[in-house]
């Protein structure tokens, strides 16, 4: 048969090659649900209130090879200018180790958060180190393992401040020396908490005030001496928060040692390029007793069964997974990839080779002041990086000629310095603001020094030996190896993750990542140097408009937690214009993500939980009562679709319509949008706006803990009340930012564009038709040897399902924890456990999973459920169970004294196909409660790691 050239042109090949089972195989696993097609499992499983049958805009998928052609055309249309704008975002170099070892490595980059700590030590460990360093430059004695950016950061730090301080007054004191764009999201988070900004020199501390927030060095430069505004704060009660730079505190003296209480700012210029505002991992150390109330991620030192030194996340009770709307903060992402790069970066370079970076670029800047102040052009006698003076429109004009971006505001020219500056470099930035060509080493015996005495550091820092080790390229790759090889992530096998959709993320998505057209820019460049930046965006922000049945989008938000606090916003801004402002109670249901009633809290707002019924589903006569006793106050009801329990609610339109008719608005939390995408849209079904996981559905990889986006979509009602930025652009919005960046983290952003534009039309829809078969056919296959918790429509369920393990603990005391980490012998990662039912286990194959894959996890579930039914019929007890020493490591089998109940091949190779490949956990079953009683996050000795 001769095929036609439209199949020999391959343009829709990409498809099956995101898609895991082939079409034979589908057809395999469509015969078990007993359907003829995808459409019919389609027609038969989503209520027919809410299928869509219409064509997305995104058209007809494409080649690898063309897209990235096309996007490459794309990004040619950016300018990338060499940037001294500064503003908390420096050009940098990534050590190409680093780059290629871990930022371009999927070992590194499709990990999942470290929640499961046996398969998880490289990422933790060098998270340790991440927060090792920010402890030893910041001078404090507690750091966390990274937030989204420094100024939600510095927003974090706010809310820290009013839990610790001992002021009762309800002012927020923000000196003039903070970046504009951290003072804007600062002013938008403290408005729903009902805190009053202020601002001023840092001196002037007004009464009442319970934390105080100074930058150092300042945005434009200076050098101030923190230890007087530490007294003057201390003396009024307030805790004193500072935002500073990593490479300056190599050379500065320490916030830590001039009485900070907190101390906040970004690690971007240690490796991470710019990447027109992120993603860069943000840090917030602080003293001793403020950690139980610290926001994010703590990486804890404790140990395994065996006592020997094991990592984990510490404290998660602060969490807002546990906690709810009592949580520290809605924070569920941090940047974890990019914390890794950046402890990578100071490990590889380690304390003298960033000693001698900063030393470098401070002397550049010396060598600068002494050309201004040689041409009569006065600027700021202090100064690590960043010197600032009066100038105009004609320096700016010779700056553009010569492919420079300087920071231009109010009649002032900043020139901020940094590690990629050369000799050549520095004698153009002097020939420019000067107007004549300078000789830089004749200037440079007269370079000035701006870090006065008193301010000079003289502390060591990065002592541990991890930071004096692995300078030299092998070793640097080796340790990068060691670490990766600790984990586990998709290049091993299937991470079956419920509600985090662990999908494939394609090499060819990831490319343009590091493309410097779109790493090297700042965010806050010209627009006509952002051409190509500005068209994927516009572009993006089309396709996902249309794929969710809105009317805009914004993208600004960075972490699905940010998404929700952000559309959570716009609703409160709509009702405030519409002289509603007095609506505040949001309705959430029980089963919901802890996330949503966190960010309901932080936006101001009254949770009230609904009831959920014996199917999983939202107790309609509950929603009804409560909406009704609410009335006249209802400002949201937060639900996720399909919902949290993994089905398809029959109701959800007859759901949307009772909170329009109470007045209320419908926030539809994104999270399950891979099983919507094609064959549903969340504005059509009812809803009035949703964020979007773009790390989950839209194949964002999951960076073990991070970057993540959460764009917002909206209805037009609602769109004049996207989330606006004052430094960026001016949108007209009457919201302010919830980023540091207009546009998040923008970097990654061209993944999703060209997910979707590889995929096109048909392959997006087909993609949400395999998930949910992928799902269907692992329930079908398991539902005789475990209870599927909820089901819907047709005894189906969407694109994950639950798994009940309560009746086999009673049985049994086998619990859903030993069965995860059973799982991890089998060559697995557990699925997610405990939510959003306790006892339960919740899969999720994702449409990226070949057959073989879904029939391994399935024999390995079965395999395990014959275990426990050894132990339920008294072959083996509980405690004598492979099932409660698991997970098995290699220093298992080689027990001179193994003594147990059952032989060392069915503890470690348990399958066939352990046999033909092992994943081997690094440590044994992690004592948990052990790492909070004996809380320690700082690096230990180095020869308690396991492996030294």
């Amino acid at each position: 048969m001769t095929r036609s050239l439209s199949d020999l042109l391959q343009t829709n090949d990409f498809t099956a090659r995101h898609i895991g089972p082939s079409e034979a195989e589908q057809a395999e696993m469509l015969q078990v649900l007993g359907v003829s097609s995808l459409d019919e499992l389609t027609e038969t499983t989503l209520p027919e209130a809410i299928q869509f049958d219409g064509d997305l805009s995104a058209g007809t998928g494409v080649t690898e090879a063309q897209a990235l052609a096309d996007l490459k055309a794309v990004a040619q249309k950016n300018k990338v200018f060499r940037s001294y704008i500064g503003m908390g975002y420096s050009g940098t170099h990534t050590p190409g180790v680093i780059l290629r070892n871990m930022l371009e490595n999927p070992g590194w980059y499709t990990a999942y958060t470290p929640y499961q700590a046996e398969i998880s030590q490289g990422r933790l460990e060098m998270l340790l180190n991440f927060q090792q360093m920010v402890q030893d430059l910041t001078g404090m004695p507690v750091s966390n393992a990274s937030l989204l950016d420094e100024a939600t950061a510095a927003a974090e730090a706010m809310t820290l401040a009013k839990r610790q301080g001992k002021s009762k007054g309800n002012v927020f004191y923000v000196a003039d020396n903070v970046h504009p764009q951290t003072l804007d999201v600062v002013k938008t988070r403290a408005e729903y908490f009902g805190f009053e900004v202020q601002t001023g020199h840092a001196d002037h501390i007004p009464e009442g005030a319970f934390g105080v927030l100074v930058q150092y060095p300042g945005t434009h430069g200076e050098l101030l001496n923190l230890q007087p505004i530490a007294d003057k704060a201390h003396a009024g009660g307030a805790a004193l928060i500072v935002a500073t730079d990593l490479l300056a505190s190599a050379l500065v003296k320490p916030a830590g040692e001039q009485g900070a209480d907190i101390v906040i700012g970004s690690a971007q210029r240690f490796g991470v390029p710019m990447g027109f505002g992120g993603p860069h991992a943000a840090f917030l150390a602080c003293q001793k007793g403020f950690e139980r109330n610290m926001p994010g991620r703590v990486i804890g030192v404790s140990k395994d069964v065996k006592g020997r030194t094991a990592l984990r996340m510490a404290m998660q009770t602060r969490e807002q997974h546990i906690r709810r709307e009592k949580a520290t903060s809605n924070i569920c992402t941090a940047q974890a990839l990019l914390a890794n790069m950046a402890a990578a970066y100071a490990v590889y370079h380690g304390p003298e080779g960033i000693k001698t970076i900063a030393e470098r670029v401070h002397r550049l800047t010396g060598i600068l002041a002494k050309a201004l102040n040689d041409a009569g052009m006065g600027t700021n006698e202090t100064f690590f990086d960043t010197l600032t003076f009066e100038g105009g429109q004609d320096i700016q004009s010779r700056a553009e000629a010569k492919g420079i971006n300087f920071r231009i505001q109010d009649g002032k020219v900043g020139i901020s310095l940094d590690e990629t500056v050369t000799v050549g470099d520095l004698a153009d930035i002097i020939e420019v603001v000067t107007g004549k060509a300078a000789d830089v080493q004749k200037l440079d015996a007269e370079a000035v020094d701006g870090i006065p005495a008193e301010l000079k550091r003289t502390s060591d820092f990065l002592t541990h030996p991890v930071f004096n080790t692995h300078h030299s390229e092998h070793a640097m790759l080796r340790y990068l190896k060691q670490l990766e090889n600790k984990d586990y992530s998709l290049t091993h096998g299937m991470i079956p993750l419920g509600s985090c959709t662990m999908k494939l993320n394609a090499t060819t998505e990831m490319i343009p990542v590091t493309w410097p057209e779109f790493g090297n820019l700042h965010p806050f460049a010209p627009a006509d140097q952002t051409e190509g930046y500005a068209e994927m965006l516009q572009q993006l922000e089309a396709w996902l408009a249309d794929i969710t049945g809105y009317d805009a989008v914004s993208l600004q938000p960075n972490s699905g937690a940010q998404g929700e606090y952000a559309g959570l916003l716009v609703i409160r801004k709509y009702f405030e214009a519409q002289g509603e402002g007095h609506r505040n109670i949001c309705l959430i249901p029980a089963s919901a993500h802890g996330t949503n009633p966190a960010s309901a809290a932080m936006m101001g707002m009254q949770v009230v939980v609904v009831k959920t019924d014996e199917k999983g589903n939202i107790d309609f006569e509950d929603l009804k009562a409560q909406a009704e006793k609410h009335s006249d106050h209802l400002a949201a009801l937060m639900i996720t679709y399909p919902s949290t329990h993994g089905v398809y609610e029959e109701n959800v339109k007859e759901v949307c319509d009772l909170i329009h008719a109470h007045g209320g608005q419908v926030y539809l939390d994104g999270a399950n949008m891979n099983a919507q995408v094609g064959i549903a849209k969340p504005g059509l079904i009812g809803s009035d706006v949703s964020h979007l996981n773009l790390h989950k559905t839209f194949a964002i990889p999951h960076g073990g803990g991070g970057p993540g986006m959460g764009p917002i979509g909206v209805k037009a009602h609602l769109a004049p009340f996207l989330p606006g930025h004052s430094v960026a652009y001016s949108s007209g919005s009457q919201t302010g930012a919830v980023s540091a960046a207009p546009y998040g983290s923008a970097s990654i952003l061209p993944i999703s564009y060209l997910y979707i534009k590889l995929l096109g039309a048909a392959g997006l829809k087909k993609s949400t038709q395999v998930a949910l078969l992928s799902a269907n056919y692992i329930a079908k296959r398991l539902e005789g040897a475990y209870p599927i918790l909820y089901t819907g429509k047709g005894g189906r369920v969407a694109h994950e399902c639950i798994v009940d393990i309560r009746p086999l603990k009673q049985a049994s005391g086998i619990s859903e924890e030993d069965i995860a980490k059973r799982l991890m012998d089998y060559g697995f990662h557990a699925p997610t456990m405990s939510f959003p039912v306790a006892g339960t286990l919740m899969i999720e194959p994702t449409e990226s999973e070949p057959k073989a894959e879904l029939d391994r996890f399935v024999d390995a579930m079965l395999n395990i459920r014959r275990e426990i039914q050894d132990v339920q019929d008294g072959t083996i007890t509980a405690e004598d169970s492979p099932l409660k020493h698991a997970p098995h490591t290699q220093a298992d089998l080689l027990d001179a004294e193994w003594n147990r109940a059952y032989s060392r091949e069915t503890g470690a190779f348990p399958s066939a196909a352990q046999k033909a490949w092992k994943y081997w956990p690094a440590v044994n079953r992690v004592d948990n409660v052990y790492g909070d009683r004996n809380f320690v996050c700082s690096c230990p000795p180095i020869e308690d790691y396991v492996g030294a």
